[in-house]
């Protein structure tokens, strides 16, 4: 009952000697230092305005040009023209404000400045909107640049600020249907372990994600530059923390709030509230150590139903709509489940161990395959994401795909992988620097109230997660007779290198080509997602006919090679540069759903199955760390599943220049495909291309 009470800051009750009324002190302490803390952000965000300076359109540099104009009258200088003078002569006389000449004179520069100001925001918006809309640059070759486009970047570096300025049409889009959970995973780092200890661990990494989360609010976190020039859209990272995907019948909804001070923890079955401040101060890593190993000390069975709640979250969407109407509207189990969904984001602490071995390249696939959906009850597929910590310490981390795409919760694990090796460390016994506070009130059990009726929902939901888990093969490797320095000195796109070995891969598998996507970021313009790199190309296609038919030279096949290469990365660019065609017919569409225009073309477009799905997870987008002084601190990077029944889903990363990771997924009950079979035809296809060129590996 204790936690029952600690859930509401007051409550009362009528008696017949009157109103029972009292009061919480720790709700109440909590309710005041969240306002505290929401109005020490504001400053800051205020402080950063001020230091951006004069940026045009910050109220700095409104002053800035009153002052200007105020400072030159006293030098006898008439920066308005005559303009100042003639505003006062229209000003009216003899009333108010505007009896003294001073006061008409201050006035009157004023509302010039005014003007000026306004003119010059509009001037400077349309002049850099204009530069950003030239794409030239993208499509020049590696270390020829032209004069026009060394003009450009200069104009660009005197005029863009911190904050992306190009619009993408899908800022205009209505607001959609949110389609079936979809998650994608992130990966430890693979070759070195910090510590055995699971508390430890997370006390370190979570403790980072608030340092990261903190830079994000007070906007310290520097943008990701195209050229060093443009800066990319990162509006998603807003999105990153404190949000939830809430199922609806006919559509679910993300639910952002501007803070959460707390996360949600599930062990053994069982679901707990951890603060991450004790006041407006971040816990520190030794405390949240403590805390987490409280929780894994605690013997308290679950409750009735508890086990296998979050299981509704990986089943029917419009069965979870109903369960959550039907029994989390009112109560226990509605405070309990705003405690999950208010949350920073979702911790699950596993009982099994996993970790890559290089001797044992299945313990690769088996890590894969408990990021992506655990035992489909240990992990809240609706949160932005969900950290998940291992037994023996490893750690990965299961993100929604509403909010945001895979390279921004990158982002975050980048930095957070960065800080827990190089920053905040371990001691000899593997445990958190420096010593708790042990008087910190312990983590809270989230109590529940599940009948019956519920829990037959649940278990459900949970046979239909299970049936997809079990029917999802994962094969993942590390490819390492070479990497991105082989490939450079193909004098290649390393991306276009590996697509085009997926197409003569899939071919060998197949015997056929087939509808490819691959996902190219519009980070260039302002919210921009994804458009999709429709791979299999006629240039890509006669190379790889070529090479079946056995018969050309190779230097006949190079040139089919470069070709196939070129056209690549030029359909690469055209999407990044939203000259894409995908989000174009997307948009297309639902003009014809709004209109209520049938159109068989878009019809049977849109219907073709995506057989072969393909994403290469970028790295190193922060530099936390020389990766050529370091290189055990390597990650594999992740995966997500497929996206056709009877197709592949294949995600890469070139992780260095001697290596390469590949994630591929398909159907165990498609007859057609085989991941395994197919991660070997993508092994020889890199080779027999890499041998066309004849060039002297890497040194390792």
């Amino acid at each position: 009952m204790a936690e029952a009470h600690q859930a509401v800051a007051f409550q009362f009750t009528v008696t017949p000697d009157g109103v029972d009324f009292r009061l919480s002190r720790e709700a109440l302490k909590h309710v005041y230092l969240s306002g505290i803390n929401s109005w020490k952000k504001r400053l800051i965000r205020i402080k950063n305005g001020i230091l951006r300076g004069v940026y045009p359109g910050s109220p700095t540099s409104w002053l800035v040009v009153i002052m200007a104009t105020v400072g030159s009258s006293f030098c006898d200088v008439d920066v308005s023209l005559g303009l100042v003078s003639c505003i006062q002569r229209c000003l009216p006389q003899g009333c108010g404000p505007y009896q003294t000449p001073q006061t008409r004179a201050l006035l009157s520069m004023t509302i010039f400045s005014t003007g000026v100001w306004v003119t010059g925001i509009f001037f400077f918006r349309q002049t850099l909107k204009l530069l950003l809309s030239y794409h030239g640059w993208m499509f020049e070759m590696h270390g020829k640049t032209s004069n026009l486009t060394r003009i450009w970047a200069m104009c660009i570096r005197l005029l863009s600020s911190r904050h992306p300025m190009l619009y993408s049409f899908q800022t205009s889009l209505p607001k959609l249907p949110v389609p079936r959970v979809s998650a994608t995973i992130q990966r430890d780092l693979v070759l070195i372990k910090n510590t055995d200890v699971q508390a430890a661990r997370l006390g370190n990494i979570i403790h980072a994600m608030i340092m990261y989360r903190r830079k994000l609010d007070r906007e310290e976190i520097k943008p990701v530059m195209a050229l060093g020039i443009v800066p990319m859209c990162s509006y998603q990272m807003e999105r990153m923390f404190n949000t939830t995907r809430i199922p609806g019948k006919d559509t679910d909804v993300l639910q952002h709030l501007s803070d959460s001070r707390h996360v949600a923890v599930y062990h053994k079955g069982r679901f707990f509230k951890l603060w991450l401040y004790e006041g407006s101060r971040l816990l520190k890593p030794q405390d949240l150590e403590m805390q987490f190993q409280r929780i894994l000390d605690d013997p308290s069975p679950p409750q009735p139903g508890e086990e296998k709640l979050a299981a509704l979250t990986a089943g029917g969407r419009v069965e979870w709509a109903q369960a959550r109407q039907a029994f989390f509207s009112s109560g226990k189990n509605k405070a309990a489940l705003e405690t999950i969904e208010r949350a920073a984001f979702f911790v699950a602490l596993d009982e099994e161990s996993y970790c890559y071995d290089p001797e044992d390249e299945a313990s690769l696939s088996l890590y894969g395959k408990a990021l992506l959906h655990g035992n489909c009850y240990n992990r809240w597929f609706d949160k932005s994401f969900t950290l998940i910590s291992f037994k023996n310490g490893q750690l990965g981390l299961n993100a929604e795909h509403a909010w945001a795409d895979a390279p921004i919760i990158g982002h975050l694990w980048e930095f957070v992988l960065g800080t827990d090796s190089f920053h905040l460390g371990y001691t000899e016994t593997g445990h958190c620097l420096g010593k708790p506070n042990p008087a910190l009130a312990p983590p809270t059990r989230l109590q529940w109230d599940i009948p019956k009726q519920c829990q037959a929902v649940i278990e459900s939901s949970y046979q239909v997660a299970k049936a997809l888990a079990d029917d999802v093969e994962l094969y993942c490797f590390q490819f390492l007779p070479f990497g991105k320095g082989l490939i450079k000195k193909c004098r290649t796109s390393p991306d276009a290198f590996v697509q085009i070995a997926l197409q003569l891969a899939h071919f060998r598998d197949r015997g056929k080509f087939c509808l490819t996507y691959e996902a190219s970021m519009t980070r260039m313009f302002r919210e921009g997602r994804t458009e999709t790199v429709r791979s299999c190309t006629s240039e890509s296609t006669a190379f790889v006919q070529a090479m079946m038919e056995g018969s050309h030279t190779k230097a006949d096949l190079r040139d089919l090679f470069q070709k196939a290469a070129k056209k690549h990365q030029n359909m690469y660019r055209l999407a990044m540069t939203g000259a894409g065609i995908d989000r174009h017919l997307f948009c297309l569409y639902l003009v014809s759903k709004y209109l209520g225009v049938s159109s068989p073309f878009l019809a049977e477009v849109l219907s073709e199955p995506w057989r072969l799905s393909t994403s290469q997870i970028p790295q190193s987008q922060i530099r936390m760390f020389d990766p050529e002084q370091h290189p055990n601190h390597l990650g594999a990077g992740g995966g997500f599943g497929p996206v056709a029944d009877d197709g592949y889903g294949v995600s890469y990363m070139i992780a260095g220049e001697n290596t390469i990771f590949f994630h591929i997924s398909s159907k165990f009950s498609s007859s057609e495909t085989n991941a395994q079979r197919f991660g070997n035809h993508i092994r020889q296809a890199l080779l027999d291309i890499a041998d066309l060129f004849q060039v002297p590996k890497a040194d390792s």
